[in-house]
């Protein structure tokens, strides 16, 4: 049966966040800039009579092959906690069957927000069914709710804003979890130039450091938010925001290495080896900035800001990815757009 209604949502996952870990709670306020980067999530709502189907709710999660409908009612999560809770922050109507379909072709646990990304992509549809008009911050706000209160989640703020908004953001979060964004509007050719330079390279595994990340989140509430390691990282996202805005690519690459050094002095486990092996080969193909993506640790990714000549960043992409076959370059390219619904 086709069904009556159709909508369909998107939003970029995010990189090259300077500044990561001062959007938490044990901070209170922070600064992080970061970039919202193609490829999407892209969530699929449709939408049936009532009553037309076996189920009323039905999840679809493509990049998993599971297709199931979870017990809404049921005080217990299903398979995936995130889909359901946020199902439970904007219901959908009675009146109706729906099966939300969801799909990325970024990896899961690639550090890149991509979870942040699916929820704001579902809640943005679930708010355009139930006929609502919460403005994008609304919507990224509603989303760090599902993960935090809803689920008990450590969670920062800003990967669901920079979803939410889309593009280069400086966030000034300025007790958490309130916070500021601030779009960087650059020249064309700045963008442009920009978008050519940056690389993202998967380092084969999901994301998985909940042991190291635990043990730093007991650190900086011993040392509380004033503390030099979180300074460290605010200055990292002050300096990539004055770099950018200025057109200038190697103090972008300064700021994003300080950023990764001011992580490993955070614990020196959350720029694991496999991260300083491909430090070291961008380095020796000219790349001049680095960021761990996300809070850092085992698995995930790392963005690269290439050097001036295409040619060598052609070459660093082919030495890294013939280095590991595991390493992985994502094609990437910055959205302008946040999330997108119609």
């Amino acid at each position: 049966m086709p069904p009556l209604r159709v909508i369909n949502a998107a939003a970029p996952i995010r990189i090259c966040d300077n500044g990561g870990w001062t959007d938490t709670w044990v901070a209170r306020r922070g600064k992080v800039f970061n970039i919202g980067v193609r490829p999407l999530v892209v969530v699929r709502l449709e939408v049936f009579s009532r009553g037309s189907r076996d189920a009323r709710v039905v999840i679809n999660a493509r990049n998993y092959g599971f297709r199931y409908a979870p017990a809404l009612d049921q005080p217990e999560w299903g398979p995936h906690p995130l889909l359901e809770a946020a199902l439970h922050a904007i219901p959908p109507p009675d009146d109706v069957d729906i099966e939300a379909i969801i799909h990325s072709t970024a990896p899961a646990g690639a550090s890149t927000g991509t979870s942040a990304a699916v929820v704001v992509a579902l809640l943005g549809a679930l708010d355009k069914l139930t006929g609502g008009c919460r403005t994008v911050n609304e919507i990224a706000n509603e989303a760090h709710a599902v993960e935090t209160t809803r689920l008990g989640r450590q969670c920062g703020v800003q990967d669901q804003l920079c979803s939410a908004f889309g593009g280069i953001n400086f966030i000034d979060i300025v007790d958490y979890p309130r916070a500021v964004v601030s779009r960087l509007d650059l020249a064309d050719e700045t963008r442009r130039e920009l978008g050519r330079r940056l690389v993202l390279i998967y380092l084969g595994r999901s994301h998985s450091s909940s042991a190291v990340h635990e043990i730093v989140m007991r650190d900086l509430e011993r040392l509380g938010p004033e503390c030099a390691q979180l300074d460290a990282l605010r200055v990292a996202a002050e300096k990539a925001r004055d770099a950018v805005l200025a057109g200038d690519f190697e103090a972008l690459g300064v700021a994003m290495r300080c950023n990764t050094d001011a992580q490993a002095d955070l614990h020196a486990d959350l720029v694991q080896r496999e991260a300083r092996r491909v430090i070291e080969i961008g380095a020796a193909h000219g790349a001049i900035g680095w960021k761990v993506n996300g809070a850092g640790g085992d698995g995930g990714s790392i963005t690269l800001l290439a050097g001036a000549r295409a040619a060598t960043k052609r070459a660093m992409i082919r030495a890294i990815t013939q280095e590991n076959s595991a390493f992985t370059s994502i094609p990437i390219a910055i959205s302008r757009a946040g999330l997108r619904v119609w």
